[in-house]
């Protein structure tokens, strides 16, 4: 089995994401043991945000690593864990709301796909990006 990266790579439909996260600097951390969750995008959403937005933030990496990390939670938490729980603490450092009253749900993202097993985690495949509540506010 692949660890996370090496499956985003691997799946085709993160090459986005996964030049993001080379950016960002973040490919060492997650090919690291952990377990983690990754709440990953594809690549048509990066695709819908305002044209010029992705080539800003790649410019802007403190910026880059906030969002990014935001989509990571610690520890292997399946669609069966979501279940029971209402939010998760992200490594950027805030709350991500789960909502399962109609399918899986991570704050206004959907969860297309769940549970694709790595070496180390899982990646629930989402259909939009995360925004974490400080840049929420901010222009992109």
């Amino acid at each position: 089995m692949a660890d996370i990266v090496e499956t985003a790579i691997n799946a085709g439909s993160f090459n986005t994401l996964v030049k993001a996260v080379e950016a960002a600097g973040l490919v060492d951390f997650l090919k690291t043991p952990g377990p983690y969750t990754v709440f990953a995008p594809v690549d048509e959403a990066f695709e819908r945000l305002p044209e010029g937005t992705l080539d800003e933030l790649l410019q802007d990496i403190p910026k880059l690593k906030k969002i990014l990390t935001y989509h990571v939670v610690f520890g292997d938490v399946r669609s069966d864990n979501l279940l029971e729980i209402e939010e998760a603490e992200t490594v950027e450092g805030s709350i991500i709301a789960v909502d399962t009253s109609n399918g899986y749900k991570v704050n206004q993202a959907l969860v297309i796909t769940p549970d694709i097993l790595t070496d180390n985690g899982v990646i629930h495949v989402i259909d939009s990006i995360l925004m974490p509540a400080v840049l929420e506010f901010q222009t992109l």
